[in-house]
């Protein structure tokens, strides 16, 4: 039985960082066309007076790409069903945290150097032996439901799951200075009052919250209107990841 859905997990991460570079305009598909000379008006008053929509994000994307840390929460319809995940991950590739396959069950996560903990719902491991015996079936689940499976980062089965808890893959496919955004208002984000910035390309709309006290951090980010809408939250910004390892009586080693 694979320890992990692979496809999904592969499509996750990728649907994600094309997602995270809407605004950008990367090679995953731009929603707009980078801005013309002399661009939108700055805003003489309010959060960031003097700047543009474009220079506010900009503003949000380099400050929130030096981020050590964060907790990234994710909810998006793929292809294969909804997905949702929670996660905290720092630079160094430590992670911890749960995602929510649709119909597929739940994974919880836990990576610590080159080692990944991953624990199953019912729901899940079902999925993983679908096609087989029920008496295998039975047996998977009395080895692996509520026990931990411990397996190398790189490990075939792991090392999908193991992408999820590199920071600088997600911050990556946001790019400065290459958008179109414009202000629209303001808005709060988990009581935090922000500036909202939106851009729209062939039906969809690309929306993002940037902190309007504080770090100018970029605080969620959401595309809308097209066939894989997505909705992201950044937060807990430079604070350590909450990573423990299980304790030995819970864990089952592959390896």
């Amino acid at each position: 039985m694979p320890a992990v859905p692979p496809t999904r997990l592969k499509h996750l991460a990728l649907a994600s960082l094309c997602a995270a570079s809407a605004l950008a305009l990367t090679a995953c598909g731009p929603v707009g066309q980078a801005a013309e000379e002399g661009g939108e008006p700055t805003s003489e008053s309010g959060p960031y007076p003097g700047l543009s929509g474009p220079e506010v994000l900009n503003k949000a994307i380099t400050t929130t790409k030096k981020a050590t840390a964060l907790r990234l929460k994710v909810s998006m319809k793929t292809a294969d069903g909804p997905v949702r995940g929670d996660l905290a991950v720092d630079t160094k590739g430590d992670c911890a945290g749960t995602l929510h396959m649709g119909t597929e069950g739940t994974t919880e996560l836990i990576k610590t150097g080159d080692t990944v903990y991953l624990r199953f719902d019912e729901k899940m491991l079902r999925s993983q032996t679908e096609g087989s015996s029920e008496a295998e079936t039975q047996a998977a689940l009395d080895a692996l439901l509520g026990k931990w499976v411990q397996e190398k980062a790189d490990a075939e089965d792991a090392k999908d799951l193991a992408q999820f808890c590199d920071l600088d893959s997600y911050l990556e496919g946001f790019k400065a200075d290459d958008t179109e955004a414009k202000r629209a208002g303001g808005s709060t984000v988990n009581g935090t009052p922000t500036v909202v910035l939106e851009e729209s390309y062939r039906g969809e709309k690309a929306t993002a919250h940037v902190a309007a006290k504080g770090t100018p951090y970029l605080l969620r980010f959401q595309v809308t209107g097209g066939a894989e809408p997505i909705d992201m939250t950044f937060s807990e910004f430079d604070e350590p990841v909450p990573v423990k390892k299980p304790a030995k009586k819970d864990v089952v080693d592959l390896d």
